[in-house]
């Protein structure tokens, strides 16, 4: 009798054990399919995520500045960098497009922006030199009017289509825009103030050198 009590007392020990085994294999695949939801989520929501690449201007240095008022004659020259800011987790892939330097809505200069790549998290910094003259334009009676005021306004626009690929298998298409206006002081020959669509940027002068850096730390949306 002793002999099968303690058989019986045995089998109860090891279904006991075997049953403790199962919920901590149960708990622990919980842990994990838990942990696996969370970064799934995470990541969905970070890395997966598209945003829009930004296009801005870098630093400008003004290298010539010219204005007679009584001919209606303007021209400047000045050279500056075309960033393309990408915040995604994978290249930005962009095609060929063009800045467009406007003078009231009439086109006065175009610069060409070749195809290229901003990788991941980093901005791609393209230099280019830029050179305006309003003396093409078809109408300038109001012109001379404005260069008498020694403050001329110019805007910049430009709209650049690409794809982000993300993990060699995902790509999304995405536009990036710049939008911008810029108003030069005739007499100091400097820029004197320039906006993005998303905010002011302060403007650096160098009053020794004659020309002028002008400069920003934070990208605006």
């Amino acid at each position: 009798m002793a002999g099968k009590k303690n058989n019986a007392e045995s089998l109860q020990s090891t279904d006991e054990l075997k049953r403790q085994k199962i919920i901590k294999l149960a708990t622990y695949i919980g842990i994990f399919i838990v942990f696996q939801i969370i970064a799934i989520t995470v990541i969905s929501l970070t890395v997966m995520k598209v945003k829009t690449p930004k296009v801005r201007l870098g630093n400008i240095n003004v290298q010539a500045l010219n204005s007679v008022p009584a001919t209606s004659s303007f021209d400047a020259k000045f050279t500056t960098q075309i960033r393309v800011k990408n915040t995604n987790w994978g290249p930005y892939k962009f095609d060929a497009g063009t800045v467009t330097f406007l003078y009231q809505g009439a086109a006065v200069r175009q610069v060409f922006i070749p195809k290229s790549k901003a990788g991941m998290l980093s901005t791609k910094k393209i230099d280019v030199e830029v050179s305006l003259n309003l003396n093409a334009l078809p109408s300038r009676s109001a012109l001379g009017t404005k260069l008498s005021r020694w403050v001329l306004t110019l805007s910049s626009q430009a709209i650049l289509t690409g794809k982000v690929e993300l993990m060699f298998i995902m790509k999304k298409k995405k536009s990036a825009t710049l939008d911008y206006t810029m108003t030069f002081d005739l007499s100091a020959k400097t820029v004197q103030t320039l906006h993005c669509a998303g905010g002011r940027i302060a403007v650096k002068r160098n009053s020794r050198r004659k020309t002028e850096s002008l400069d920003y730390t934070r990208w605006y949306d």
